[in-house]
Parts: structure tokens; C-alpha cells; sequence
């Protein structure tokens, strides 16, 4: 597993590059008419060679991204990361290989022809799906499959954004459905592997890097400062439940058009196309353009000082993405989530400024606090949002802001709306996920804790009926277990040719091993003895059936309430 999450981790990193130069390449064709690989998304697109036919050219990514998903893998549609949570609860991290290759240029096309999504929710999935097709390849069990899955994820994350422990904490929060050693050792080696190779490919700089973020040094802010970043998480709550649903909106209100995929999907990126047009012709640069981290810049460098102005950009980040994933296009949400915090955070802060001019205000920790607070609120992932803020900008005094204003934020989303971006989406198709870790008290039972003394033994005579009795009756042979009889089965299927089977465990066995041992077996008993070489009626010490296994559940549901 070491050994494999080390290929992982480095498919992860080269692929987080590889994916970064197509983007450069289709960008700068579709937006300077130039053959060049290199693009500095931080940097605005300040040349346009199209005039008013550049509203076209989100069109022609929108027809190319529908003939690619439409033609290799539907999975590819939309931020790519609900798709990989539904593979690991609902298919045992089984993921289509195909996904990786169509998502990838799928998601390259979108991104390069103007779409307003990210980079991570691609790279996520690309780095899913290798882990996924690894794990089949070499035919390991469902557990170590998903190990894989979430490894893959989080090396996605840690390449893409330069941000290792946001990697490891993102595959923890979001994918993993054990916590151990076991699944932690794999996902940290890929996610090593994978920074590693992005940054010797990349660079070791932030994902944002400016000067006046990197701070090394604490410094003790006004309490009155801390204060206020409580009302402004409970207005990034309320624009994080805007963010969630406006984006199932409007793709519900695109799939109620008439028309097909080309034509939902052309008329929302005509839209986009409108509106870069309209910003460059106005301004001299698309500000919501692609992933938007030029616009991010200019928040963080305080080169943006309109609160009117950013809340416009807000606004018009968030159509723009609507209308992008709404009507079919293929990136992730990160990106966008960033921008509007950031847009909206600022402008909130000048806000203040404006009208308390007193007040000790720090804007940019408020765009970045703000930052943080969207992504955390929108996808769950409060501790995933924190951690990568800070490596992102290597600011050590933006972490109680963000945390205050991100756990407000997410709280607010909770109690208004439930769901999250990533388990609405399976919601909406039936299939419910957890969103938070729980203890696993599985792992800390073993049979003995659970195992039932409501178990009679008597002789086997075939020609005597099978007894009845609300217990489980072991019935035996010259001193042997031959047959069981349990009182939940209708005697008709419990006849001495299809008799109820069962495997045989120890008191000290863990659950999960037993659980897993009655799986492959295809049993619903097991029969508790001292001695499981042995089939001798005296070894029996219980019995485990499902209603045991039902109490127990019952029990845990009320701590989990």
C-alpha cells in the first residue's frame, strides 16, 4: 500500500502540472491566439485580439466539453468531487479510468475557453480515478481500494494548491471512511509525494504570493476586531447556503429548457461570453474569467478598494459559476468559493471602515478570513478550509478569524440548509453520506460485547421435529455442532437440507474481523466458541445473530443523534 501511494502521490503532483500547462495552452489560444503553455493564472488577461468575438469562444469550449462528456464518461459533468464521495460509499471506490483522461481535458477546455470554475475539483478526480483503476488492476479489497481513492484526492489537493496538510486533512474530513494508521500512512505518503513533484515542477511559493501576507510572527489583535468577524460569519453563512443552492437551481432550471446538452450548455456560456465581453470592453480586464485568482490578487494586494465594486464582482462571480456548472460545464467549486469570499470579505471590511472610520480594521484579513469561510461553509470542510488558507498564504495571523468566521459560517449553512455542495448533489439521486467523523466504536468491539447467552443445546434426530423455542437452538451429533435453528427464520427454510449456516469466532475477536468474516461467508450467525478449530457443542460459549447486531446499532444511533 506504502509502495502504491507512492505512485499515487506522483501521478498526483505530475498530473496537478500536466493539467496547469493544458489549461495554459488551451487559454492561450482561445484568448491571445498564441501556442504557448506558459499562463500565470495569478496575472489578468489583458489582450484581446477577438474584439466582440471573444462572447464566442465559451461557446466553443461549451460545445467541446458537452461532446466529451456526453460521448466518454457523464461522471465528468459538473465539480467532480460528490461523484468520488459517491464511488467510495456506493461502488467500493470503483471509478471508471476514462473518468481521469475525460475530465481532465474536459475540465482544461472549460477553465481555458472562460468558464468560471477551479482546478482542484479536476485535479481531485483525476487523481481519484488513477487510484481507483490501481486498486482494480491489482484486484485489492474495496477498504484499501478507497485508501486509494482518498489518497489520490488528497495529492490532487496538496499538488494543486502547494498545501500538504490541507491534502491529508481534506482525504480525513471528506473521503475517508476509516481514520487510522492504516488509511493515514498511504493517503500522507501520496500527499508528500505529490507536493514534492509539484513544487519541482511548479515552485515551492504559496499559491498567493505576496509580501505582505508572509508574516512569521503572532501578533495580538483588537478583541473588538475578533468580535466582528462573528457578524460577518453569519452573513458568509447566508452567502455559502446562495452559493450551494443557487448552483442545483440553476441546473435544475437548464435541464428544464427544451433543446439538448449542446444547446443548454452553449446559451449558458453565450451568457459568460456577454459578460467578459462586457467587463473587458468597460474595465480592460474579464475579473471573473476562469479560476479567477487574478481578481484574488488584487483583493489580497489591496489594489481593489471599491466595497460597491467587489460586491459587484462578487455578484457577478457568483452568475457566472452558476451558469458555468448549471448548465453543464465541468470544474471545481473551490476556486469560485475563494473569489466571492474574498470579494465579499473585503468589501465588508471597507464597509466598516467607511462607516466607523475608527474602528481597527485589517481588510485583507477579512478577505481572507472570508476566503476560508466559503469553502469551509459550502462544502463541510471547515479544518480542510483553515489549513490550506494558511499554507496558501503563509499568513500565521489570519487562523483565529478564519476559524471563528468559518465555524459561524458553516453553522449558519447547517442549521438553514443540511446539506452541503458535495452531499446535496447525492441527495438529490438517493444516496445519503455522513457529513463529519464519528468515533469508530466498531473497532473498539469485539464479540464478547455483544455476543448472546439465549442459546439452547439438544440432540440432533433428524426424525424429530425441530424444536420450538424463542431461543437459537445448536443442535449436535456425537458431541459436534451439526445444525442451527434460529427462531427470526421460518422453520420451512431451516429443513435438514437447506439447513442455517454459520461461521465460528472467539470472544476476543474484533467486530469489524467478524462482521467481515459472516460478509464473505454469507452468513448471519456465528456460533461464539472457545475453541474455533473445533466444533465440539462443549467449546460453545454464545451466539451472534442479527438481532444482537440490531441492539448494538440501536445503542449507537443515540450517541450519534
Amino acid at each position: 500500500m506504502c509502495l502504491l501511494a507512492l505512485i499515487v502521490g506522483a501521478i498526483g503532483g505530475i498530473g496537478a502540472w500536466a493539467f496547469r500547462l493544458l489549461i495554459g495552452l488551451l487559454h492561450n489560444l482561445l484568448f491571445l491566439q498564441e501556442a504557448q503553455l506558459a499562463y500565470d493564472a495569478n496575472q489578468h488577461t489583458s489582450v484581446n485580439p477577438w474584439g466582440m468575438g471573444i462572447i464566442l469562444v465559451p461557446v466553443a469550449g461549451a460545445v467541446v466539453v458537452t461532446w466529451l462528456v456526453k460521448t466518454f464518461a457523464p461522471e465528468a459533468k459538473g465539480h467532480g468531487v460528490p461523484e468520488v464521495i459517491d464511488a467510495i460509499h456506493y461502488h467500493g471506490g470503483t471509478i471508471r479510468p476514462v473518468v481521469a483522461i475525460v475530465k481532465s481535458i474536459a475540465s482544461a477546455v472549460c477553465i481555458g475557453s472562460g468558464g468560471s470554475v477551479g482546478r482542484e475539483g479536476p485535479i481531485i478526480q483525476i487523481g481519484s480515478a488513477f487510484g481507483s483503476t490501481v486498486g482494480q488492476l491489482l484486484h485489492i479489497p474495496a477498504r484499501q481500494r478507497i485508501t486509494l481513492v482518498a489518497a489520490g484526492a488528497a495529492a490532487g489537493i496538496a499538488a494543486t494548491f502547494n498545501a500538504p496538510l490541507g491534502g491529508i486533512v481534506f482525504a480525513i474530513e471528506l473521503l475517508l471512511v476509516s481514520i487510522n494508521v492504516r488509511t493515514l500512512l498511504p493517503v500522507s505518503i501520496a500527499t508528500v509525494t505529490a507536493t514534492y513533484f509539484g513544487e519541482a515542477l511548479l515552485g515551492t511559493h504559496p499559491a498567493f504570493d505576496l509580501e505582505v501576507l508572509r508574516t512569521t510572527d503572532f501578533q495580538l489583535q483588537s478583541p473588538w476586531l475578533m468580535m466582528s468577524f462573528i457578524p460577518f460569519g453569519l452573513l458568509m453563512g447566508l452567502a455559502s447556503i446562495l452559493f450551494v443552492k443557487g448552483i442545483y437551481w440553476a441546473e435544475d432550471a437548464f435541464d428544464a429548457m427544451p433543446g439538448n446538452e449542446y444547446t443548454r450548455h452553449c446559451s449558458g456560456m453565450l451568457l459568460v461570453g456577454i459578460i467578459l465581453f462586457a467587463m473587458f470592453h468597460v474595465n480592460g480586464k474579464y475579473f471573473v474569467e476562469g479560476i479567477g485568482y487574478s481578481t484574488i490578487m488584487d483583493v489580497l494586494a489591496s489594489r481593489l478598494t471599491d466595497p460597491g465594486f467587489l460586491l459587484f464582482l462578487c455578484v457577478l462571480k457568483l452568475i457566472t459559476t452558476f451558469l458555468t456548472i448549471g448548465s453543464g460545464g465541468s470544474g471545481g467549486v473551490f476556486s469560485p468559493a475563494m473569489f466571492v469570499g474574498a470579494t465579499l470579505g473585503a468589501s465588508f471590511g471597507l464597509t466598516v471602515h467607511m462607516i466607523v472610520p475608527g474602528f481597527p480594521i485589517d481588510v485583507v484579513m477579512f478577505a481572507l478570513a472570508g476566503m476560508a469561510a466559503m469553502i469551509g461553509a459550502s462544502t463541510g470542510a471547515i479544518v480542510t478550509a483553515s489549513v490550506m488558507l494558511n499554507e496558501m498564504t503563509d499568513d500565521v495571523n489570519i487562523i483565529m478569524p478564519v476559524i471563528i468566521t468559518s465555524v459561524i459560517a458553516c453553522a449558519v449553512r447547517k442549521l438553514i440548509s443540511p446539506s452541503s455542495i458535495y452531499t446535496l448533489k447525492l441527495i438529490r439521486r438517493g444516496h445519503i453520506v455522513p457529513e463529519g467523523l464519528q468515533a469508530a466504536l466498531d473497532d473498539a468491539r469485539n464479540v464478547a460485547h455483544l455476543m448472546s447467552t439465549n442459546y439452547q443445546i439438544v440432540a440432533d434426530d433428524e426424525s424429530d421435529p425441530i424444536p420450538s423455542s424463542t431461543k437459537v437452538t445448536i443442535l449436535g451429533r456425537d458431541g459436534e455442532i451439526k445444525r442451527l435453528v434460529d427462531p427470526l427464520v421460518p422453520v420451512v427454510q431451516q429443513s435438514a437440507d437447506t439447513p442455517v449456516s454459520w461461521v465460528m469466532v472467539r470472544p476476543g475477536d474484533s467486530l469489524v474481523s467478524t462482521l467481515r468474516k459472516m460478509h464473505l461467508a454469507g452468513v448471519s450467525i456465528a456460533v461464539v466458541t472457545s475453541t474455533p478449530e473445533s466444533s465440539s457443542v462443549d467449546n460453545v460459549v454464545g451466539v451472534l445473530t442479527p438481532r444482537e447486531l440490531h441492539l448494538y446499532r440501536t445503542e449507537l444511533a443515540e450517541l450519534f443523534e
